[in-house]
């Protein structure tokens, strides 16, 4: 009879135990690692379907530009929150659509690179298509001023000050808003059509 009641006691205790466990790992943090062409809008919807994660995203990863976030870059996902909203939402299939989408963006720069190699026409046109854009934006950001500044936005394409690490010279201008575009979206004709969809890039 005592045994029986040993018996019965652990039985509670470890699924006791197994259920604080399952708790626990329910509300983990989880790391995310930034995917070019990848924003903060973009990351919600592939976890949640929706953009209710882009504030806690740059609350908990200290981003102060919900704009600015770079391929490679680490993001800690609270676990809380996903778990919150994933319960209001029923929008699986979303989240599957828009990872198909990004992986065609994915191979965008590859048939940019392929365009690059057929004759020196194309290659013209091309080149003319992606300063069009390039001066379009900065047209937009700043009017073309190298010496345009609002607030912590700097220069002709209105990088945040910190990019540019106080060389705000045009020739730095220029190859800082090349990488940081190339990262983010591909190519400036990637950035101008993201620009005319959000009114920002």
């Amino acid at each position: 009879m005592k045994l029986g009641k040993t018996l019965l006691f652990s039985t509670v205790l470890a699924a006791g135990a197994g259920l604080a466990m399952g708790a626990t790992d329910a509300h983990a943090s989880e790391t995310y690692t930034v995917q070019s062409g990848d924003t903060l809008s973009k990351i919600s919807h592939k976890l949640v379907g929706n953009d209710s994660l882009v504030s806690s995203i740059a609350k908990a990863n200290k981003i102060s530009n919900v704009n600015m976030i770079f391929a490679g870059q680490e993001l800690t996902i609270n676990g809380d929150t996903k778990a919150a909203t994933t319960s209001t939402e029923a929008s699986a299939p979303v989240q599957e659509t828009t990872t198909q989408t990004t992986t065609v963006q994915e191979t965008a720069p590859a048939a940019t690179t392929t365009v690059t190699e057929t004759p020196a026409a194309t290659t013209a046109n091309t080149a003319a298509t992606t300063s069009s854009a390039k001066e379009w934006i900065a047209q937009k950001e700043s009017g073309g001023s190298y010496s345009a500044s609002n607030g912590q936005y700097v220069g002709r394409y209105q990088l945040s000050a910190s990019y540019l690490n106080g060389d705000y010279s045009e020739a730095n201008q220029e190859r800082v808003a090349d990488q940081y575009v190339t990262s983010r979206y591909g190519s400036w004709e990637g950035a101008q059509a993201f620009w005319q969809a959000n009114g920002w890039y």
